[in-house]
């Protein structure tokens, strides 16, 4: 009956969006819960070397029969972006680092948090990445200062002619796309620049082709206790992958307390599924995955129920955050940023079928 009920408010949902498409009936919503929620927790796939690394921000593609991911390490100077690889998204080995530090005056030179640009974004599909201008693209965090997200950070674009699948250095635009000292620069993104994630979209819902969705930290209210820490995440647009210009003037998704951030968008069935992390709303300290839908890319209505995935096992005890989400053969397989107690992070997944559990622990 459940399983009626389910399509019924879908189809309801559709009919919705034709006569209010900006906000999506939360029955609609939660087909989509129900489509993409991941109860069983298989555990850690990717740690650090040492005992000191930190893994971060995982990406997962597919190109033929293998899976890729590319994820972000920090062990002291700064970000730099890896490569690992799957034949069945549980078991991973590292290959290597694709974006390496820079010993020379580059405005990135110490931080360099590669994020996968173009996939295949239809839910279930490929999640193969498609190339532009004969290159395939990546956008990343940037910033010259060392230490963990350290000084002035700013969004980059990198790209390649070569091989996604082997480890090599990816070649990178010699300056910033998005910066927060910009002069259109909004209140809300006007300190820190964070993770971001560009797709395409064919029919030009905005009026471009391409669509980049960014966290930043900027201003926040005098009434605002001080120690909260903002994020909001908004929106840019671009004709051809280089120059970038803002869209609106307010964020997409935000909280009026804590952290919005990297958002991760998907194609279901005629919606827009953006999969985001929060952080330290109203009285909570952790962290935790959750999502948003929308017709026209602009307009986002919020989840208002359960956490896809929040701290419940040692190894993601503190943190349970920055998701991507694929489905694959009927199984969706959620990877997040997990934290335990003593502040190791690494790479876990959880699962929405039993897969048993990992034998991959922290050092």
């Amino acid at each position: 009956m459940m399983k009626y009920l389910l399509i019924a408010g879908w189809l309801l949902g559709s009919l919705a969006a034709k006569a209010q498409p900006k906000e999506v009936p939360q029955q609609t919503m939660q087909a989509v819960y129900e489509s993409v929620k991941t109860p069983y927790k298989y555990g850690l796939v990717l740690v650090p070397d040492n005992s000191t690394g930190k893994i971060d921000c995982p990406s997962v593609f597919r190109k033929g029969k293998y899976w890729y991911m590319t994820y972000i390490v920090f062990e002291g100077r700064g970000y730099e972006t890896w490569l690992a690889r799957s034949s069945n998204l549980l078991q991973w080995k590292t290959l290597g680092s694709i974006m390496r530090f820079s010993d020379t005056a580059d405005w990135d030179n110490n931080q360099k948090a590669g994020y996968i640009a173009l996939q295949d974004n239809r839910w279930g599909g490929s999640y193969r990445l498609q190339s532009f201008d004969n290159r395939y693209w990546m956008s990343y965090i940037g910033g010259k200062d060392r230490g963990y997200e350290s000084g002035p950070l700013a969004i980059g674009m990198a790209y390649t002619a070569g091989d996604i699948a082997s480890v090599h250095s990816w070649q990178r635009l010699n300056s910033p796309v998005l910066t927060a000292g910009d002069a259109d620069a909004r209140w809300w993104e006007n300190k820190k620049l964070f993770k971001s994630s560009v797709i395409r979209d064919k029919k030009r819902t905005t009026g471009y082709p391409f669509v980049m969705y960014y966290n930043a930290n900027g201003d926040t209210s005098r009434n605002t206790p001080k120690w909260r820490w903002f994020e909001r995440i908004g929106m840019a647009v671009s004709d051809d992958m280089v120059h970038w210009k803002r869209f609106g003037t307010d964020p997409v998704v935000h909280h009026r307390i804590g952290i919005t951030g990297d958002g991760v968008v998907q194609r279901m069935k005629g919606l827009w599924v953006m999969f985001y992390f929060g952080a330290f709303w109203e009285e909570r300290k952790d962290a935790f995955n959750r999502f948003a839908c929308s017709y026209d890319l602009v307009h986002w209505t919020d989840w208002n129920g359960e956490d896809l995935v929040k701290p419940s096992m040692p190894y993601d005890a503190k943190y349970a955050h920055k998701s991507f989400v694929v489905k694959h053969r009927g199984v969706v397989y959620h990877f997040y940023c997990a934290v335990d107690e003593k502040d190791r992070r690494g790479i876990a997944v959880a699962t929405s079928v039993d897969k048993g559990k990992s034998a991959v622990s922290f050092k």
